[in-house]
């Protein structure tokens, strides 16, 4: 298997995990025209993916869902209470009624109905879903899985729950969260206090912090890559992010040291493929 993660941040989300057989693209919250731009820049052609799955309605990681779909022929996975939330536009917003009515006809007839809590596997590779919590309706990480090979993803989550750490042990590669700097959000100008107040909460996102409390009392060390996604562009800083995580595994007992790899995700390209 192989990964990479076309573009990540506030701004739209979108991870390619591949196999020989198999291409599945994960989320899809960046404009249609740049996540073709983006699978032609690392070599993967449009009419060569299977599927694309959708791990909540959120708009940075299903937005550009409905114009993608005139451009492929893959079909959707996604659970019935996320497609219910990615129909229900209020009117005045994206379009009211009209986003709504369109988004149910581009996906008429080609969703795969999955669940939160149920394995399936398309193509060769298999994936292992888990909820996290986040103020979404069904957002899911998960785990694919082929030939003994864990690659996990999850973004979109406010804390490190029991279920998280489990099904973090035994990967090889994840690709996680660091959304924020406490302190950086603290005093962002630019965000409400009530949104700030979401973000801060047990369903809002993950912290650089508190993602450095897991790499140094809870990693198994067994993942050679870790990479940071959904960095705020506004209450982060890429280089703090990742001393902050390196800094943490650095700070692992003596006898737990890793040898693992931080490597930052970006909005704007994507990352290089990481294969195994």
């Amino acid at each position: 298997m192989r990964f990479t993660v076309l573009g990540s941040g506030s701004t739209g989300n979108a991870v390619l995990i591949s196999s020989e057989r198999t291409n599945v693209l994960v989320d899809a919250g960046l404009s249609a025209k740049e996540i073709l731009r983006r699978l032609a820049a690392v070599g993967v052609d449009p009419a060569d993916l299977d599927a694309i799955l959708i791990t909540h309605e959120h708009s940075d990681h299903a937005g550009g869902l409905r114009v993608l779909l005139g451009s492929v022929r893959c079909p959707v996975y996604i659970s019935a209470e996320t497609q219910d939330a990615f129909f229900s536009t209020r009117k005045g917003v994206q379009n009211g009624e009209s986003e709504s009515a369109k988004r149910q006809a581009a996906l008429g007839g080609r969703s795969i109905a999955i669940e939160s809590s149920s394995e399936f596997r398309i193509g060769d590779i298999d994936f292992e879903p888990f909820s996290v919590p986040h103020d979404a309706v069904d957002n899911f990480g998960f785990v694919a899985r082929r030939d003994g090979l864990r690659i996990a993803t999850l973004m979109d989550f406010g804390h490190i729950t029991p279920l998280i750490r489990q099904k973090l042990n035994g990967c090889d590669a994840i690709v996680i969260e660091s959304n924020h700097s406490r302190d950086m959000l603290r005093v962002c100008s630019l965000y409400t206090w009530e949104l700030k107040q979401r973000i801060f909460s047990r369903t809002g996102h993950l912290s650089n912090e508190d993602l450095a409390d897991w790499l140094t009392r809870d990693f198994d060390g067994s993942a050679r890559h870790i990479v940071l996604a959904h960095l705020s562009q506004r209450a982060n800083d890429p280089a703090l992010a990742k001393i902050t995580a390196e800094t943490a595994l650095r700070m692992r007992p003596p006898l737990f040291a890793v040898e693992t790899k931080i490597t930052l995700s970006k909005a704007t390209d994507p990352t290089d493929w990481f294969a195994f």
